[in-house]
């Protein structure tokens, strides 16, 4: 549908990311719900503005795009990055992503009218990552209840450690914590102790 409008001036929120498929059978086409920017995504419109500045800056080839306006703190506006210099904005598990969303947030936050915050994504990869922490979490506590001993894993940001909590927060084998401190913060996850052949023990940073 023509709105008559800029692209700046409207949200696409993701409804459905929707599917490839193998050699097109299963296929669903992706869906999404268009509209205008109105006072509710100030929020949204201001981080679309300053990540499309910023890409400029930079010289980075990519597209930036409202996924979601948002409707509060818990439910913070999303501008997702798109193109071929997309994975640069990246890095090491997503050290750049957070780095850049950190750079966003202070420029919204230092206007006449302070915003925000708005979370800064590249195709996805945040959900993508939230998946593959929460089969991580699985895993490990499933190695932790069979050998009776906790399992530290690699040093992660807060946000990462979060979803790791999280994903094993209502299991009755394992429990979680975090140890270390700075850059070593990490998570520890443990058996329950009245598990079977559960026993005390440091076990090995996970690889």
């Amino acid at each position: 549908m023509e709105l008559g409008v800029d692209r700046d001036e409207i949200v696409v929120d993701v409804v459905s990311a929707g599917r490839a498929g193998i050699l097109g059978i299963g296929a669903e086409p992706a869906k999404v719900r268009v509209r205008l920017i109105g006072d509710e995504s100030a929020a949204a419109a201001a981080g679309l503005s300053a990540v499309s500045n910023l890409l400029g800056l930079l010289g980075v080839e990519a597209t930036a795009s409202i996924r979601s306006s948002g409707s509060g703190p818990d439910d913070p506006a999303v501008n997702d990055v798109q193109g071929e210099d997309a994975g640069l904005l990246i890095g090491r598990r997503g050290e750049t992503l957070r780095a850049l969303q950190f750079v966003i947030n202070m420029m919204l936050t230092r206007g006449e009218e302070p915003l925000g915050p708005v979370v800064v994504d590249v195709e996805q990869y945040r959900r993508r990552r939230a998946q593959e922490l929460r089969r991580l979490a699985e895993r490990t506590a499933r190695r932790a209840v069979s050998t009776g001993r906790s399992v530290h894993l690699d040093p992660m940001p807060p946000a990462d450690r979060r979803i790791v909590h999280m994903a094993l927060a209502d299991s009755s084998d394992a429990t979680t914590e975090s140890a270390g401190e700075g850059a070593d913060r990490h998570v520890v996850v443990s058996p329950i102790a009245d598990q079977p052949g559960a026993r005390e023990g440091r076990g090995r940073r996970a690889q």
